[in-house]
């Protein structure tokens, strides 16, 4: 499996980027993929990936970046969910959209719903920063589009 580049305790298939995958011929295939944002600065890098892991393999991949249709939360895998929590990101929720960004979060660590938004970028383009101020710590929320 491909670790996420920039979460590497869940893999590109958990989080909804590999769109579908096919086998052109007996050694040959293409995968598709979406990016989480449009201009995500790790696609470059999860095509690397992808083509050295199929040729670890013995595959010769084709990667294919589709914008359409735009990914989704919705598209991220319940374990996926669960083990962003884990390393300290705030998972959106299902069906969630834009208006939830800046509206209090569940705090990863202590379960706490007292927090706030502190920027609407955080370590990456895909997460929000904000703080739980019941334990006081910063944490990522994952957000939804």
């Amino acid at each position: 499996m491909v670790p996420d580049p920039e979460i590497p305790v869940i893999n590109i298939v958990e989080l909804g980027i590999v769109r579908e995958a096919k086998i052109i011929n007996e050694n040959s295939c293409e995968v598709i993929i979406t990016p989480t944002y449009s201009a995500c600065p790790a696609m470059f890098t999860i095509e690397e990936d992808i083509i050295k892991i199929m040729k670890e393999n013995g595959w010769n991949a084709k990667v294919v970046t589709k914008m359409f249709p735009i990914w989704t939360t919705d598209w991220l895998t319940d374990e996926a969910r669960e083990k962003l929590r884990v390393y300290g990101i705030t998972p959106p929720e299902k069906g969630a959209d834009e208006h939830h960004i800046g509206k209090p979060k569940k705090c990863p660590r202590c379960g706490s719903m007292n927090s706030k938004q502190i920027s609407r970028f955080g370590s990456t383009l895909c997460k929000a920063s904000y703080q739980c101020l019941d334990c006081l710590e910063p944490f990522d929320y994952f957000k939804c589009h």
